[in-house]
């Protein structure tokens, strides 16, 4: 059995998180905290297996108590559940000791496999944040080190973040429809996302704009 506490300071997302893992036979909640001290305490009370910590938190937020949970009980697991995806956050969490990072937005079943993932010893991370701890991920702004993007696949993901199709971005940069695809393919394997949507988002948190003057003609 999978012994979890949960971290939260909104009593209605740890009621709803509860309800979720009633339903799996090999994890027991046996305890829960509203902030990062409450937490320090109640994980040295209860020794779980697996903590699901929320970040942003009153007295002493996500990452202060991660550290201190660990200071005393190394062999926690710590999984970050949180609405934050910046690369800040992240490496903030990680470097304090959490194993894994989860987005709240993720499916019931996504959250039971980190968390059984974590009691495993593995580092369950979403792939959207997954980005974020590779090395050169904080480069100088407009290059993407991180993800080992050619030149040609920034220019398919600037224009895909832009709401352009596939038809109209081969047009912009003479290539055939296959190929934008075949980059396409490529940019959501490298930076973690499987939708457009998401790639988008990437675009916006880790590439530089392009000046007026340089956007290509449509």
């Amino acid at each position: 059995m999978i012994r979890v506490v949960l971290v939260d300071d909104h009593r209605l997302v740890r009621a709803g998180l509860v309800s979720v893992l009633a339903n799996a036979d090999d994890i027991d909640v046996v305890g829960e905290a509203a902030d990062g001290a409450e937490a320090v305490t109640v994980v040295a009370q209860l020794e779980p297996d697996v903590v699901l910590m929320d970040l942003s938190m009153p007295v002493l937020d996500g990452v202060g108590a991660t550290r201190a949970i660990l200071v005393d009980r190394p062999g926690t697991r710590v999984v970050v559940l949180s609405s934050f995806s910046d690369q800040a956050r992240v490496r903030e969490a990680i470097a304090a000791g959490a194993t894994g990072y989860v987005l709240k937005d993720c499916t019931p079943e996504e959250l039971l496999a980190a968390i059984r993932s974590a009691a495993a010893g593995h580092a369950p991370l979403d792939p959207r944040v997954a980005g974020a701890l590779l090395p050169g991920a904080e480069g100088p702004a407009g290059t993407v080190p991180n993800a080992q993007l050619s030149q040609r696949e920034v220019e398919v993901l600037r224009l895909t973040s832009q709401g352009l199709a596939n038809k109209q971005i081969a047009r912009s940069l003479g290539i055939t429809e296959r190929t934008v695809k075949v980059h396409l393919g490529n940019v959501f394997r490298r930076i973690g996302v499987t939708d457009r949507t998401s790639a988008a988002m990437w675009a916006r948190d880790n590439l530089a704009p392009v000046p007026p003057d340089d956007q290509p003609r449509i």
